[in-house]
């Protein structure tokens, strides 16, 4: 396959894991006492953190990255995949989009859960679109991909990380306090890793048994 810029350009959806993945190892070196296994990610990025500079040198490539890497990949699977596919697609642009300008607007205040009309907007408007729109995306990748054995691989890569999701969403609030931060993971590393994984197949032109059937 002779791959064209737009093809070369899914390699950005793994900059932006790479970017991510850095933040989130090497933020901490910055945060007196921050605990990996019982905080949040997104402590590590609150208006009042110590670590807010380092994180955002480090993951300056995971927003934009991520958001033109999944916009593209819109723009390719157009009349190449089946209806179901494409729409879980562009429902999880939507949750990038979201959660790339949501979060930078309402950051955290502050190390935990402060209260603030910024926090409740972190948390209940942000937070929820972002996971209500991730669930929504993956099982409908999930579905059309199954369909007819149209494009099985995707599909067990959506199976996979909306496992992990459900995973991190049951154990985060189930799992003693102590182990929050660890769970949290599962969640949003299944996003961000899953972005990097349709970057990679726009790289490659998603050339697994696509499917035109409407």
């Amino acid at each position: 396959m002779k791959r064209t810029l737009l093809n070369w350009l899914g390699l950005l959806g793994l900059s932006s894991l790479l970017s991510y993945t850095a933040a989130v190892v090497f933020s901490p070196l910055a945060y007196p006492g921050y605990d990996w296994k019982s905080q949040a990610v997104s402590d590590l990025s609150a208006a009042a953190s110590p670590s807010l500079a380092l994180w955002n040198q480090l993951s300056r490539l995971y927003g934009v990255c991520g958001v033109v890497s999944i916009t593209l990949v819109c723009l390719f699977v157009v009349g190449k995949l089946n209806k179901t596919i494409c729409l879980g697609i562009y429902l999880f642009a939507a949750m990038t989009w979201v959660s790339y300008v949501g979060y930078a607007i309402f950051p955290l205040s502050a190390s935990g859960f402060a209260g603030t009309f910024q926090d409740r907007m972190h948390l209940y408007v942000v937070t929820t679109s972002v996971v209500i729109l991730s669930l929504g995306s993956l099982i409908l990748i999930m579905v059309g991909g199954f369909r007819k054995g149209q494009y099985p691989s995707l599909a067990f890569w959506a199976t996979g990380a909306l496992s992990c999701m459900v995973i991190g969403a049951i154990g985060s609030g189930l799992a003693p306090k102590e182990l929050f931060g660890i769970f949290e993971r599962f969640s949003v590393f299944s996003a961000v890793g899953f972005n990097a994984l349709l970057g990679i197949y726009l790289f490659r032109g998603f050339p697994q048994n696509a499917g035109n059937e409407n």
